[in-house]
């Protein structure tokens, strides 16, 4: 690939949190960005804040659990962007619950956001990828992947995401395409915001409990994340591949 060349990103579920300070970090190593999400207008702001900075971004709005959406939508960001060569699957939802109580609604909105929009969206860019002889995915897992009450759903799209990543990176190394997992810990965003209102705490109580229990003594920031993408985005992380990251403030397996 040619570094003459603007390389294109596409970031899922970009329109605020992990995925919003994702695609902005992107936009500022030199990656035109596209911000997907599952309501285009939503991914305003984000694509305003890129333009601002003097970057190129291009809001688009698609289901990624939708084979269909998914394949217009990575065709639109190469008509209008360009191949996109980068990708991080980090669309996700929750629907939290114990085992007895969770419906098969639940399982299967969880599963289809994170592992079946992960698969759809790998095998849609993957194609670009291999053309150009260069690639990078990255695909956002969870410290939950270990294992956590009330998200057997979560957990397991998590720790599935996981023995995705290593299989992309077996199956797609010899074309120059490298892929990677972060596993975030407790990170401040609006998703975790809605978790302390289900149970009952206010935000600053709920991160201060979680705090700690981490050996930095801190929550984590999305810009965490986008830090650790940024790297596995670039040149510099051609030699690593197949990779779990835990970004958690200490050690986990």
């Amino acid at each position: 690939m040619s570094d003459s060349a603007q390389k294109v990103a596409i970031v899922t579920g970009a329109a605020r949190g992990i995925g919003a300070t994702t695609a902005l970090r992107l936009a500022q190593d030199g990656y035109a960005v596209a911000v997907l999400d599952l309501d285009e207008a939503a991914c305003a702001d984000t694509v305003v804040t890129i333009e601002k900075e003097g970057g190129r971004a291009l809001a688009v709005g698609v289901d990624v659990a939708d084979a269909e959406k998914v394949q217009a939508a990575v065709e639109r960001v190469e008509a209008e962007l360009g191949a996109p060569l980068v990708l991080v699957n980090n669309a996700g939802i929750t629907r939290d619950n114990l085992l007895f109580k969770m419906t098969e609604q639940d399982w299967d909105s969880v599963i289809g956001v994170h592992l079946r929009g992960a698969f759809l969206m790998s095998k849609a860019c993957q194609a670009y990828m291999t053309a150009a002889g260069w690639g990078r995915i990255v695909n956002l897992s969870s410290t939950a992947a270990l294992g956590n009450r009330s998200q057997v759903n979560y957990s397991a799209a998590k720790a599935g995401l996981q023995g995705f990543t290593k299989t992309l990176a077996i199956e797609l190394g010899k074309f120059g395409v490298t892929a990677n997992a972060i596993a975030p810990g407790f990170i401040a965003t609006e998703m975790t915001a809605k978790s302390a209102e289900r149970v009952g705490l206010s935000f600053e109580d709920f991160k201060a409990r979680a705090a700690a229990g981490i050996p930095v003594a801190r929550v984590g920031a999305p810009a965490d994340i986008a830090n650790a993408v940024s790297f596995f985005a670039g040149e510099a992380a051609g030699f690593v591949s197949g990779q779990v990251l835990y970004v958690a403030g200490g050690p986990r397996a």
